[in-house]
């Protein structure tokens, strides 16, 4: 769909109900978008489980078409044939519509030799330069020229191994290095890599594939290059930004949820400040269950960090829990440097929240009323939606093509789970049919 299309459409909100049920969680779009990619390197055909259906994986199969490759959909399954891949370009108007667009860089690289992009698009949640990303790859001996906006980068000696060491534990970087390195010449190794379970479920795929990755999910990384590669059939991991979400929204309605085939380890960062606010967290094998109080606790601190400490991309869901907490809660981001978008957006819930630059200052009120808002990113977008469940009346979230990147119908999801939310167009008010539940 165009932007355009998405921006017609509204979120409505009739708040005060609670969030319980049972559910499983849609596979990771921080696991699908490099698995997309690194089917590129294959040559051959790659079966994909478990792919949820969001705008950022329609962009990226887009990507992968142009490239040359051949993609089909069935539900949740991707099936990708990269063997006609012919391409090594990527237009301006496909990189600009979304963030993780850079990660073709690597792909592409490892593929064809050599690359043409732009800077990729997306929420604009502050910068995310794409230095340690073209950094690294010269040190596989890829030349690197800017005209433009374009970058252009060559290896006419191809790619071979190198000892990298990354200044930041970034995801989309450690992602490139190992994209690259899988088909480089020796040996690479990576210092300070990111350690995301996005990282591994990136590396389990590769090395089903005939890839040779040691270490993923660890500090350090290794790459011992191949010469080629097959597809494989791999099911993607789910995905725990979306598990948080819904943990959150059933903690601040005071309701009672249980997520079945989730990986409890990636969402733990998630349980400590859950419990400091009252909530009975349990864990049995591959399901998590919340019991929240009648009245939700403060957070005394929180500080986004790499995994596996607390992540950025839950920061917006529980500062809205926050809000409706008894108490003073201080939230400290310390990935990204706009990442506080959302509170202008929060204040009109009646919400209480101070902030100067990294740290913002939140003081619980008993009821947050409903208002009409506009996304402002992905994950501040869908905070919003929890805002309005708590909220009496009703509540508009607008801009919702910033949630579609990251959440599959997560109206359906939310009314099955007891909420009243629906989508709705601009001047219309008709109820949205649950015809599907992918997630029940």
């Amino acid at each position: 769909m165009q932007k355009g299309v998405y921006k017609l459409e509204k979120i409505v909100i009739n708040g005060k109900r609670k969030i319980g049920g049972e559910i499983s969680v849609q596979g990771a779009k921080n696991s699908a978008l490099p698995i997309l990619v690194a089917s590129l390197l294959t040559g051959g055909v790659s079966v994909i489980h478990n792919c949820p259906r969001l705008s950022d994986v329609d962009a990226t199969v887009k990507i992968l078409e142009y490239l040359g490759c051949t993609v089909k959909r069935e539900g949740h399954t991707v099936v990708v044939d990269s063997s006609g891949a012919d391409r090594f370009d990527v237009p301006d108007s496909l990189m600009r519509e979304m963030r993780s667009s850079i990660v073709f860089l690597g792909g592409i690289l490892g593929r064809m030799g050599k690359a043409e992009l732009s800077a990729p698009g997306g929420c604009e949640i502050g910068l995310r330069p794409i230095d340690l990303h073209l950094n690294a790859m010269e040190q596989f001996g890829v030349k690197i020229e800017s005209d433009g906006g374009e970058v252009l980068c060559s290896a006419p000696e191809g790619l071979h191994g190198a000892h990298i060491n990354l200044s930041f534990p970034s995801v989309g970087a450690t992602e490139n290095i190992i994209l690259a390195a899988t088909l480089a010449e020796g040996t690479t190794t990576v210092t300070n890599a990111a350690r995301e379970p996005e990282i591994c479920d990136l590396a389990d795929f590769l090395n089903r594939c005939g890839a040779k990755i040691h270490g993923a999910g660890d500090g350090t990384v290794t790459v011992e290059g191949v010469k080629k590669l097959h597809g494989t059939e791999h099911t993607v991991i789910p995905d725990r930004i979306a598990a948080s979400t819904f943990m959150i929204a059933a903690a601040m309605t005071g309701g009672m949820l249980c997520l079945k085939d989730v990986i409890p380890s990636h969402i733990g960062p998630l349980f400590y400040p859950l419990r400091e606010a009252g909530c009975d967290i349990t864990v049995s094998g591959r399901w998590v269950c919340l019991e929240a109080p009648h009245r939700l606790k403060r957070i005394k601190m929180i500080r986004t960090m790499p995994y596996p400490g607390f992540p950025t991309d839950v920061q917006a869901q529980i500062m809205a829990l926050t809000t409706v907490a008894d108490g003073t809660s201080v939230i400290i981001e310390n990935i990204f440097e706009s990442r506080f978008k959302h509170i202008g957006e929060f204040l009109r819930f009646g919400a209480k929240i101070s902030a100067e630059g990294r740290m913002a200052v939140v003081e619980g009120v008993k009821e947050l009323h409903s208002a009409s808002v506009k996304a402002t990113d992905l994950r501040g977008g869908i905070a919003m939606v929890l805002e309005g469940l708590c909220a009496e009346g009703e509540t508009t979230v607008s801009d919702i093509y910033h949630i579609d990147r990251g959440y599959e119908n997560p109206e359906n999801v939310l009314s099955f789970l007891g909420a009243d939310v629906k989508r709705v167009t601009d001047h219309e008010r008709k109820d949205n049919k649950i015809e599907e539940l992918p997630f029940a």
